[in-house]
């Protein structure tokens, strides 16, 4: 980890030290300790076994995407990269840094670089189409609730939703209508070239005409695999439910029994989409805001709220950043090649 992302993961532990101390402030501490001890462990043990499953299927698909070929790739190494994923994507905006360094990771197993990209492209298209849709249904069942709660982050609901939608349009483009893409993208980078140099625009140009490409071929090859397909959209749902039930098992260890579980899913669903356009690492300040507005229909409690949200924030967070730490130090294994199988 560079000196840069290591102050970037001191500021936002730093930070969310200081939301958990905000959030505390008007909380009667005795109530909190109460609510403490009377949790009902095994229902927050649910919670995070949620959040191991989620991690554990995201490994699983790595691992299938890498060896579709034959290659034997270790769950020990396929676990890392999720994690190290975690790790990144919460120490920077828009969780921009969870690409690069699940391609960094994917190398030092010995995976080449050209088929870690593609792995990771192929990953993300189902992953993105999978969000794509949860949200769509989560938008029929809880938009009129959020529209009602949060009126001015409505708007913020759709546009991330439009952000996603985008992204996806643009990958499906890349992989069924190659040509059409590359002219498009040649023709959205005209009005770029004004503003910067002639040699790195030229440098960007070539980067993307590479990365476009790249994607191509392995989407060609993975279309031929539609059982693989098949089969990683279907883990990918689990992976997202998984991570989506986390707040419902939150309140059925604080007592809430009876809550509408469909209706706490849609609502986590409407607040992971929030966060993503946060340009904060993890949408700190915006998740918290957005979880204490929206569940307070369901606790009443203001202890149990705050109790809630911190049991969230580190469950589906920070868990991550912590265990991402641990797999950044971890010592991977090799990847052994088909080819050197046979020999």
């Amino acid at each position: 980890m560079s000196k840069r992302n290591k102050i970037a993961l001191a500021i936002m532990l730093a930070l969310g030290i200081a939301i958990f101390a905000f959030s505390l402030r008007n909380v009667n501490m005795h109530n909190l300790m109460h609510d403490i001890v009377h949790i009902h462990w095994q229902w927050l043990v649910v919670a995070v076994i949620c959040m191991l499953l989620y991690f554990g299927i995201e490994a699983l698909i790595t691992k299938m995407f890498v060896t579709s070929n034959g290659d034997r790739f270790s769950f020990r190494d396929a676990i890392r990269i999720p994690l190290i994923e975690q790790l990144f994507n919460g120490i920077t905006p828009f969780s921009s840094g969870g690409q690069p360094a699940q391609l960094i990771a994917l190398m030092q197993s010995g995976v080449e670089a050209g088929r870690a990209s593609s792995v990771l492209l192929m990953k993300f298209v189902v992953f993105q189409a999978m969000i794509v849709i949860n949200f769509m249904v989560s938008l029929l069942i809880g938009f009129h609730f959020l529209a009602e709660k949060m009126s001015y982050l409505s708007l913020f609901v759709v546009f991330g939703f439009l952000i996603h939608l985008t992204v996806i349009i643009g990958l499906l483009l890349v992989m069924y209508w190659h040509g059409f893409t590359k002219k498009l993208i040649s023709w959205i980078m005209i009005p770029i070239g004004w503003f910067v140099k002639k040699e790195r625009f030229e440098r960007w140009q070539v980067t993307i005409d590479e990365k476009v490409d790249t994607f191509y071929k392995e989407s060609v090859r993975i279309k031929t695999q539609w059982k693989l397909l098949a089969k990683v959209f279907v883990m990918t749902f689990f992976q997202l439910l998984f991570y989506y039930l986390v707040p419902y098992y939150i309140m059925l260890s604080l007592g809430y029994s009876g809550i509408n579980v469909v209706m706490v899913t849609s609502l986590h669903i409407l607040i992971v989409m929030v966060i993503s356009i946060f340009p904060i690492p993890g949408g700190s300040g915006g998740a918290e805001y957005s979880f204490d507005v929206l569940f307070s229909s369901f606790i009443h409690s203001n202890s149990k709220l705050v109790l809630a949200m911190l049991l969230w924030r580190l469950l589906t967070y920070y868990f991550g950043i912590f265990a991402g730490m641990f797999a950044l130090v971890a010592k991977p294994d090799k990847l052994k090649r088909k080819i050197e199988q046979n020999n």
